[in-house]
């Protein structure tokens, strides 16, 4: 999550180009802070002053002329919009078939997913609505409301990840499972990555060709076959869910995916057999490891802990800035909680917890929202039969 200060700082000068270079620099700067103060960049201080204006960054061209509809539209590209409430998101349930709706205001924005149920219809936003402060959240959840009217939805799901924004949440909101994780494992790749790997696992990694392990990349949808098989195993051991292969072949379709294999030469039978293998999807900023699962002898060779790291080198090499573990257990979780294995795992990398908001239904029609409850609990018992 991004603080005040970390909210304004961009890629390029999206104030002074809307500010242009016809003025003093006296008269630029007065103009440009009056610019963020409208669009919520910058506000006033404890003391009521206002502080020096950062510079802010925008890969447009705008033109040269004093409009706050240039920061308007920069406003709305800036917003940390997550890979779930992306564009690319959205060419994703294209591909699945979902109907969506994207919707934008002036300090937010959401991908809202209509999912259809055999009582009606609900609002799903995945990690959203998105939204730069609290007026904003409120704006998102207005337009909701009357998107939710117009397609006479039963409830709407929704999972900001600003915590700030609970306070604020309809009274007619109730807390549901969670659907994406409340509590992740975030790696910084900004800097130099020697003291934040686990050390055994590097020398896993750095001796795995030696020891007869191959990486390969794949954007082949058919090479997902392998990934489930591995995970389909795993479900057997763990009672589990798994997605279906041809929702994970359409994600893998998608610009943002990419399937790792990890596929070893096994000398006593002379074949080469996949022990294990990772779906990951990177947006502008951040690699984010959803997927993955290994054998019993990938587990014997490390090989998760050879793909991960792997997967980290990989993604500071093509210039992104953070690594998303995806999913750990909350504090304070029981040592039998399904995740703790993982988890564990995960926090050998010196990274940092990053906790959000959860997810939640605004409930608009009781009764239907309790039978769908109802149903959805009976759902699960057979599931775990």
């Amino acid at each position: 999550m991004t603080n005040q200060n970390e909210d304004t700082k961009i890629k390029s000068t999206a104030a002074e180009n809307a500010v242009g270079s016809n003025f003093s620099n006296q008269a630029r700067k007065k103009t440009i802070v009056r610019l963020l103060l409208k669009t919520k960049f910058i506000g006033k201080n404890d003391q009521g002053s206002i502080p020096e204006p950062k510079i802010l960054i925008c890969n447009k061209k705008h033109k040269q002329s004093i409009k706050s509809t240039c920061l308007y539209v920069c406003y709305n590209e800036y917003m940390e919009i997550p890979l779930l409430q992306s564009q690319d998101w959205a060419g994703l349930q294209d591909s699945l078939g979902e109907k969506y709706f994207i919707k934008k205001g002036s300090n937010f924005r959401y991908l809202a997913i209509l999912k259809d149920t055999p009582l009606g219809n609900y609002l799903y936003l995945p990690y959203g609505p998105v939204s730069s402060d609290v007026s904003g959240f409120k704006e998102a959840i207005k337009s909701l409301f009357n998107l939710a009217t117009e397609n006479n939805s039963i409830f709407i799901r929704i999972e900001p990840q600003d915590q700030r924004f609970i306070k604020y949440f309809p009274k007619n909101t109730k807390k549901t499972k969670d659907l994406n994780p409340k509590e992740t494992w975030v790696l910084d790749l900004k800097n130099e990555l020697d003291d934040k790997l686990p050390q055994r696992l590097v020398r896993y990694h750095k001796n795995a060709a030696k020891n007869g392990i191959k990486i390969i990349k794949s954007n082949d949808p058919n090479d997902i076959e392998k990934l489930i098989t591995l995970q389909k195993n795993l479900a057997k051991k763990k009672g589990i869910n798994t997605f279906s292969e041809e929702y994970l072949k359409t994600e893998l379709a998608q610009p943002f995916a990419t399937l790792y294999l990890v596929e070893y030469d096994n000398q006593e039978t002379g074949k080469n057999e996949i022990i294990a293998a990772g779906l990951v999807f990177d947006d502008k900023t951040t690699r984010y490891n959803l997927q993955g699962a290994q054998s019993d002898k990938g587990r014997r060779l490390h090989a998760t802990g050879i793909l991960t790291i792997q997967l980290i080198k990989d993604a500071k090499e093509i210039g992104l800035k953070s690594f998303d573990f995806w999913g750990i257990a909350p504090e304070g979780a029981p040592k039998n909680h399904p995740w703790m294995g993982f988890t564990e795992f995960k926090k050998t990398f010196k990274g940092e917890q990053i906790n959000y908001a959860g997810t939640y239904d605004i409930v608009l029609r009781p009764a239907k929202y309790r039978f769908y409850q109802l149903i959805r609990k009976i759902n699960r018992l057979r599931r775990k039969v």
